[in-house]
Parts: structure tokens; C-alpha cells; sequence
């Protein structure tokens, strides 16, 4: 699949700002920088989001993945694997976030927050009461509700790169995780 929409001109200061960032400029920002309140409203909404810090790291990188997985964002798998590295989370985990239902290397809680990530992407969403309750029970309120936002923003990044046609840029080759197949 192709980009839908062609690259935007973006100024040199934000293509250099990304490239220290990244080692290159993410195709989300090229794709959206023709409407650049959106493409800076996206971007900061995604710094926001990181930035939160009442739910573990990993439990929020694993529910975007599963996010980015169930929509099918290689893009967003790409770079979560990428940012896993980055951040020192279990890579052997990440790596098989996309078939952590016949895998066994994730805990309860993991396989709920995942499990949760999913039933939020479902249309119309999925969550029961029981799946919530556990993870209110072991979460406690402040960090699922923080995970809880994390997911809805994995759906808009999810959906939207999607649906522009962005795709994996091999972030991921950087990090020598090898990647697990969705079943």
C-alpha cells in the first residue's frame, strides 16, 4: 500500500528535530503536515500520553500494540517496538504482543490489559464489567483510567495512519526483536 496522500514540505527545523529524534521523519507527520494544527495537535496529544506515568510503561506499550495489531498499524507496531528498546521493556514480550493469546510468556494482568486494548477497539466496543473490575481491582482507578486513554489514542493513531496508508518505515530493524506473526 502506498501513502493516500502525498508527503507535505515541512520546515527544515521540524524535519531536523525529527531526524535527531528518530534518524528520520515519521511518514505520520509527512502525511498529516498538509494540515499542520492536526499533524501539532496529534504529535503533542502522543508526547501527553508518554508522559502520563500512573500505569506501567510496558502495560500501556502492550496495549497499543495490541491496539496497532487488532487494526493492523505496522506503522504503530513498528515504532512500539522501537520505543520498547528504547524505554528497556521486556522485548521478548513485545515481540509477540500480536499473538499473546497462544503465548506464554505474559502474566494475567498483561493478557487483560490486552485483553481490555482489544475489547476497546471492538465496534461496537467490547469491555464487561468483569474484565474492568479486575483491572480496577489490580490497577487501581488513576492507572486504569490512564490506560484506558492510552488505548483510545493507540485507536486514533491506529486508524488514522491506517487510513492515510502509512506503513512500517523499519524502525523496528533497528532493534533486532524478532517480530512474532499475528495468528
Amino acid at each position: 500500500m502506498a501513502l493516500r496522500v502525498p508527503k507535505a514540505e515541512i520546515s527544515s527545523e521540524v524535519v531536523d528535530s525529527m531526524i535527531e529524534r528518530f534518524g528520520v521523519v515519521p511518514e505520520p507527520l509527512e502525511a498529516t503536515w498538509h494540515n499542520p494544527p492536526v499533524a501539532e495537535a496529534a504529535s503533542e496529544m502522543g508526547a501527553r500520553v508518554a508522559a502520563w506515568d500512573a500505569a506501567d510503561e510496558s502495560l500501556k506499550s502492550f496495549a497499543h500494540m495490541a491496539v496497532a495489531a487488532q487494526v493492523g498499524c505496522s506503522w504503530c507496531l513498528d515504532i512500539n517496538y522501537f520505543q520498547a528498546q528504547n524505554l528497556d521493556l521486556d522485548l521478548a514480550k513485545a515481540s509477540q504482543v500480536p499473538r499473546w493469546r497462544e503465548s506464554e510468556v505474559f502474566t494475567p494482568l498483561e493478557r487483560d490489559v490486552m485483553e481490555y486494548a482489544e475489547a476497546m477497539t471492538n465496534t461496537p466496543p467490547t469491555v464487561t464489567d468483569e474484565l474492568s473490575g479486575r483491572l480496577l481491582d489490580r490497577l487501581g482507578p488513576a492507572a486504569l483510567v490512564e490506560i484506558t486513554g492510552c488505548i483510545a489514542y493507540a485507536n486514533l493513531a491506529t486508524r488514522s495512519n491506517t487510513a492515510l496508508g502509512i506503513e512500517s518505515q523499519g524502525f523496528s530493524a533497528a532493534c533486532e526483536i524478532p517480530l512474532a506473526a499475528r495468528s
